[in-house]
């Protein structure tokens, strides 16, 4: 057994004469990982205590619960590295292609960003600390988020951002851009859609809207009420709200064309 692993594995060397420490590196697709491995001193592997490097954890943390099984189940620890440079390998190979692991200056660097945004704007980040929810109010007191996917090797890649906006949101980004100047671009943008945000409310408080059921700050169109079995749909145009919107009226044709008549004859008002 020790021979074997050795063989396969020889940069993770025995640290005591016992052998119940092992400390150094495995190596998957050319790639060196540290670890340390603790055995007691009858050196059964299902109480044994494995530590790794931040890299190697990040990969392994879907996998926790097979390595727990398969430290139950080996024979020695030759048997069990095998099996955890296997699992190691099928982890790196889902890991989509660019997807690297984040160096340490990444985390550090948006730390600060962090810090120096405020907290308060800051709704959730996820567990790889690569995607974030910005909290963002327009100059009318309502509430917007801003998505931002973080690359890897941010600040020199521009994230990729979304928002519930009825037009594409375009962002500029350079290699010294941070999270504060990404989030009052995005302020910007809110209050360049004020007014498309105000001619909406209005028409939501003051009308009988039949769809959508639950509109979002993304949606252009109304399907108004105005009768029996009749109704207007409406698109409003994000960039000029205050013109004529465009207007589609629907029902029965002896209904709708009396109105529609009306509606033409009377657009210049």
């Amino acid at each position: 057994m020790e021979s074997l692993l050795i063989r396969d594995n020889p940069l993770l060397l025995p640290l005591n004469k016992e052998k119940t420490v092992y400390d150094g590196f495995i190596t998957v697709q050319e790639r060196d990982f540290r670890i340390r491995i603790l055995l007691p001193s009858d050196l059964q592997l299902k109480r044994a205590r494995l530590h790794c490097c931040w890299q190697l954890k990040h990969l392994l943390r879907e996998y926790e619960h097979i390595l727990k099984q398969r430290l139950q189940q080996s024979a020695d620890l030759a048997s069990f590295i095998l099996e955890l440079k296997t699992v190691l390998e099928v982890a790196l190979n889902r890991c989509p292609e660019g997807r690297s692991v984040p160096p340490p200056r990444y985390y550090s660097q948006l730390i600060s960003e962090m810090e120096t945004l405020g907290w308060d704007k800051m709704l959730f980040i996820d567990m790889d600390f690569q995607t974030l929810k910005l909290r963002a109010e327009d100059s009318s007191g309502r509430q917007h988020v801003l998505t931002v996917k973080l690359k890897s090797k941010h600040p020199a890649e521009a994230p990729d951002c979304s928002a519930d906006l009825p037009i594409p949101l375009t962002i500029t980004w350079t290699p010294q851009s941070t999270l504060e100047q990404l989030h009052i671009q995005f302020l910007l943008v809110l209050d360049s859609l004020t007014d498309f945000w105000d001619v909406l409310d209005e028409i939501d408080r003051k009308t009988w809207v039949l769809e959508p059921e639950r509109p979002s700050r993304f949606d252009t169109m109304r399907r108004i009420a105005i009768g029996n079995n009749v109704s207007i749909k409406v698109e409003v145009d994000p960039r000029h709200p205050k013109m004529l919107p465009e207007c589609c009226l629907l029902g029965a044709d002896h209904v709708v064309t009396p109105l529609r008549n009306k509606l033409n004859a009377n657009m210049h008002m």
